[in-house]
């Protein structure tokens, strides 16, 4: 068995792609049952955020398991197989579990450095668990990759400024909000309104508290979860929050100086009329002239685009934060976190690895002691005046013997599996001592690990760069740059040109 990973994320596609990709969260199990109606798929799960859709699969043949996944997502999406391919990448094996450590470290996300994706993981990860659609391969590779996460945030500063999608849209605010006054004195955000009383709520609603916001407004569908959101803000932060519903939306934006939409909803919940109803309004709260900033951290878009064409507002979404310099983590600490990915990555693999020549060694001593079994009946059958203590003797002299030709052998094979091509050590003991594959998974079963060792090269991936039937991947568009160093890592030759 070896791990598939299927993306689609900020790195690969326009907003509008993520957009009809994306999954919430009360898609996400229906999702999961379908891809494991595939015989090829024995276990998966699915991360989708506000920046990327990430489908990890345990699969025992390649291209079945990543047409079934095609099958899916485009079903899902409504998008064809060529859109699909325009798109997403692809990663197997070695190289799925590298991408998964790197965007747990926060290395590959809109803002580098930020810390929700490592929670973002773990929801997924529990959700895929609850659903039973997560068996040892995927239990391990997310675990491993959480605490790969948490030592990345530990031991470098990549996150030294708490830099998160919110904290860059609201300092983008600050920056228009400042602008327009032209004034150093006042603070540029004064009120602010945060629809939305989710995690991305809360972080928002924390994020303006510390900016020195005096006064906020939390709008939610559900009442009670606005005034819960806003009484948890004014006692910890000590400033004037209320919840009020969706009704009161033009009427409470009239009032800000910026607003963050940031709800799961599919569509839009701040249309063209409500922001053009809170402009109108905006005299008399005060506010006339003076524009109005609105940052869409949703996915899909919170805020109807047709917004941004209005006078006096200005939409910060998660499109034009890309390249901005404040998402950037400082050089030396994403090489220092890179270095940490790599060093877990290598003892990740090689654990793997040594975990999958388990099975043949078990088998190998198992066969041993059967010989030793039988060498004892034999000798009894021709020497039957032993006594008890001399047929223990002789049985402990025989099996002394075999343990002592077998230790170093089997702990060298071990070792050796490690190694690039390690597997096929492995190999040769069973053909040597016409050693069962099924026989050494019997033994050992729940010892496998990933069974390809991550040699991407021994499975026929790349063949003329087709990886599907289908035409999944019929050219390097299924690559991500910057994540495989080597070819032999990637899907095609074509990625290594994209870095």
């Amino acid at each position: 068995m070896s791990v598939l990973l299927f993306g689609v994320s900020h790195r690969s596609a326009p907003v509008e792609v993520l957009e009809r990709i994306a999954v919430s969260d009360h898609e996400r199990p229906k999702l999961v049952d379908e891809l494991l109606s595939s015989r090829a798929i024995s276990e998966a799960m699915l991360v989708s955020t506000c920046n990327r859709v990430e489908i990890y699969a345990v699969v025992d043949a390649f291209h079945p398991a990543l047409e079934a996944v095609g099958n899916v997502v485009g079903e899902h999406s409504g998008m064809t197989i060529n859109d699909l391919t325009s798109h997403a990448y692809v990663r197997y094996s070695e190289a799925a579990v590298e991408h998964l450590f790197t965007v747990a470290a926060g290395l590959d996300s809109l803002v580098v450095g930020e810390q929700q994706i490592l929670g973002q993981i773990r929801n997924a990860y529990l959700d895929a668990d609850s659903n039973h659609s997560t068996g040892r391969v995927l239990h391990e590779l997310a675990q491993q990759a959480l605490r790969v996460g948490k030592r990345v945030h530990t031991e470098t500063g990549i996150d030294r400024a708490g830099a998160s999608v919110v904290s860059v849209a609201l300092h983008r605010a600050q920056y228009l909000l400042a602008g327009a006054s032209g004034s150093s004195d006042e603070p540029a955000m004064r009120s602010a309104v945060v629809v939305g009383a989710g995690a991305m709520g809360g972080l928002a609603t924390a994020h303006l508290a510390r900016e020195g916001v005096r006064s906020m407004v939390v709008v939610n569908r559900t009442v009670a979860n606005a005034e819960h959101l806003a009484g948890n803000i004014t006692a910890n932060h000590g400033i004037e929050v209320r919840g009020v519903g969706f009704d009161d939306l033009p009427a409470v934006m009239a009032d800000a100086d910026v607003v963050v939409a940031c709800t799961g909803s599919v569509g839009s919940v701040i249309g063209v009329g409500d922001v053009h109803s809170a402009l109108a309004a905006r005299g008399t709260a005060g506010n006339a002239g003076k524009p109005l900033v609105i940052c869409d951290l949703g996915l899909p878009r919170n805020v109807d685009p047709a917004a941004a064409r209005l006078p006096g507002v200005h939409v910060v979404d998660i499109a034009g934060l890309r390249g901005m310099a404040e998402a950037k983590a400082a050089e030396d600490d994403t090489l220092a976190a890179r270095s940490i990915v790599a060093g877990e990555l290598a003892d990740y693999l090689t654990a793997q690895r040594q975990a999958e020549v388990t099975p043949t060694v078990a088998a190998l001593r198992q066969r041993a002691a059967d010989v030793v079994e039988a060498e004892i009946l034999r000798l009894e059958t021709k020497l039957p005046g032993l006594d008890d203590p001399q047929r223990d003797e002789v049985a402990k002299a025989v099996r002394r013997v075999v343990d002592k030709l077998l230790h170093a052998p089997t702990v060298r094979v071990k070792q050796l599996a490690s190694t690039p091509n390690g597997d096929h050590y492995a190999e040769a003991l069973r053909e040597l001592f016409e050693l069962k594959p099924g026989a050494a998974e019997a033994v050992s079963a729940p010892e496998s690990g990933l069974a390809e060792s991550g040699h991407l090269a021994q499975s026929g991936l790349a063949e003329s760069g087709h990886l599907t039937q289908s035409g999944l991947a019929e050219s390097g568009h299924l690559t991500q740059p910057g994540l495989a160093e080597s070819g032999d890592r990637g899907i095609t030759a074509s990625e290594q040109a994209e870095q």
